[in-house]
């Protein structure tokens, strides 16, 4: 969207709200004016931000696949004033919305590769529109595998489309940090990366996509890092504090780069040269 202030967001009505768990919601937007609507793009990976008049704004990945061009989703979680002054609203209210912004996942560099996603928690949602894309060109990649955990089985995103998603060819295995009693769960119980042991994916020709809890991504990279993965095609998403989305207020840099402006997405051996890396 180009606008004269890059500050300047755009109205935007919620067309859905789709509840995903007791704390997370997706929110599918329209911006208002048709025009702009029909121009907006963005890649798998990228964010935008979303704000409330008289409360604030905050960053969010897309989560929906940018081939569909009349919305575009966002899944967030209730855990800060923007958050739950989102969550009381309800479908045709008006937020603003501006973006989108950062580098997106390396998804062309990917085809006729291997690609292994790990996620972890709400993680799960910026990989939500490589998984559209994947699909949508299934026959480009090669073997394609989601490890997926979360802290208990109703924490678990996007239930409902994953039997879609291993019809069509993606290999999901699913662990959680707690199963409570009386939970109905027979799948594995752990941190994600125990699910490595498990997993078809080797290091030879693949890519590898990651977002969740710092701690975790850090754990992934080294995990994979250990079993011989190149840390050059080993890629997560940074989740910093960005405020203005284009690399002016300095809030979220990383190590000299802007996790805004040059990310979120960062290989693994980025990070690792750069002194404020998750490395």
């Amino acid at each position: 969207m180009a606008t004269s202030n890059p500050y300047l967001p755009e109205p935007a009505v919620i067309e859905k709200i789709r509840v995903e768990t007791q704390d997370t919601k997706t929110y599918t937007l329209v911006i208002r004016s048709p025009a702009k609507q029909e121009s907006f793009t963005f890649q798998p990976g990228q964010f935008g931000i979303v704000s409330i008049l008289g409360v604030g704004e905050a960053p969010f990945s897309y989560s929906s696949s940018p081939r569909v061009k009349g919305s575009f989703d966002h899944t967030i979680r209730s855990m800060g004033s923007l958050t739950n002054a989102l969550a009381k609203l309800g479908e045709g209210e008006v937020v603003g919305v501006r973006g989108p912004y950062g580098k997106g996942w390396p998804i062309i560099e990917a085809e006729n590769k291997d690609v292994l996603m790990v996620a972890g928690g709400l993680g799960l949602s910026p990989l939500r529109p490589v998984i559209s894309e994947i699909i949508y060109r299934r026959s480009a990649f090669g073997l394609v595998e989601l490890l997926y955990g979360a802290r208990t089985p109703g924490d678990l995103l996007y239930p409902h489309e994953r039997p879609l998603w291993e019809k069509t060819g993606i290999d999901i295995l699913l662990t959680v940090d707690q199963a409570p009693p009386g939970t109905a769960w027979s799948g594995d119980v752990g941190l994600v990366i125990k699910l490595f042991d498990k997993m078809k994916t080797r290091p030879q020709d693949v890519f590898v996509f990651s977002c969740g809890p710092e701690v975790m991504m850090r754990a992934v990279m080294k995990g994979l890092l250990d079993r011989g993965f190149n840390g050059d095609r080993i890629y997560v998403s940074l989740e910093r504090a960005m405020k203005c989305g284009v690399g002016k207020c300095g809030r979220c840099m990383v190590g000299g780069k802007y996790a805004c402006r040059d990310g979120p997405v960062f290989s693994c051996s980025d990070l690792a040269r750069r002194p404020e890396g998750l490395m």
